[in-house]
């Protein structure tokens, strides 16, 4: 589980990290970012997991996401793995960015060539988190939270509502809540896991809370303006879900906002302070 830093940059006090190590999920090399507040020698923070979007690497949200000076404050350590495998061997589809490097949907391919590498669910729940607590001492595996933007989002919810008790908190920003009958994630559904769409369900926030699953509480941020917002997002879908089921929802739509970073840096403190609050208790 050992990794290799590829840099370090102290920011608010703390240190902006990126790492690299070999998966045995995805059978490659696989890089991360971490953010470790500034804290006291022996101190446990908890671990604030981001999933980001399409096309995305761990960059994206490290570099225009604005979640530093929140976590500094706050105590927490956020944690932005990448968004697929990728390198010498692993399939591609470089012609359609819904599909392969950048778009691995957080879920765990069964079909070929897919299978072999597409495995981000197995990666984000089971590899990454055991890397972390083995190379960072300070972390509280204890107290996790987890959110995302987009496909993201969507991964973000379909790992809490899959793995009840895991995480204290889970938020979203422009989630894919129903990726199984959107126009944009349809096609890779069909690629990683078969045209039997009944196989679709256990990757799918909407069918999963249809199906039984829960979850505490949820934030969910969403702008007017975003392009997505009818064929691929369709938050009502997942409105709708919640009240169905019981779950609290707190769904603000966010007046003249589109589906980019701008949008997201607004909010994120927001999110950040939101799952902040409910690791202290």
């Amino acid at each position: 589980m050992a990794v290799e830093t590829k840099s370090l940059w102290k920011s608010h006090g703390g240190m902006q990290g990126v790492y690299t190590h070999q998966s045995e999920a995805c059978a490659c090399p696989m890089t991360f970012a971490v953010y470790v507040p500034p804290h006291g020698q022996g101190q446990k923070l908890p671990v604030l997991w981001y999933l980001s979007g399409l096309t995305c690497t761990h960059a994206n949200v490290m570099e225009k996401g604005e979640y530093r000076k929140a976590a500094a404050e706050l105590g927490v350590i956020i944690v932005c793995p990448d968004t697929s495998p990728r390198g010498e061997g692993v399939a591609d589809a470089p012609d359609d960015w819904k599909l392969g490097c950048g778009a691995g949907f957080y879920l765990d391919a069964t079909e070929e060539p897919w299978g072999a590498h597409y495995r981000m669910y197995s990666y984000i729940i089971d590899e990454l988190p055991a890397v972390i607590a083995a190379n960072f001492a300070m972390a509280d595996m204890r107290r996790q939270g987890i959110f995302g933007h987009s496909m993201g989002g969507h991964g973000a919810l379909v790992a809490a509502l899959r793995n009840p008790g895991r995480y204290r908190s889970c938020s979203a920003f422009a989630p894919i809540v129903q990726p199984m009958t959107a126009a944009w994630s349809r096609p890779a559904f069909a690629a990683y896991l078969s045209a039997d769409e009944r196989l679709w369900r256990a990757w799918d926030a909407v069918a999963l809370i249809e199906d039984g699953a829960r979850l505490p509480d949820l934030l969910v941020d969403q702008g007017t303006a975003d392009s997505f917002l009818a064929d691929g997002l369709r938050p009502w879908l997942l409105a709708d879900a919640c009240a169905a089921a019981g779950v609290p929802l707190t769904l603000r739509m966010a007046e003249g906002y589109d589906h980019s970073y701008y949008f997201i840096s607004t909010f994120m403190a927001e999110h950040v302070a939101w799952h902040a609050r409910r690791f202290a208790t």
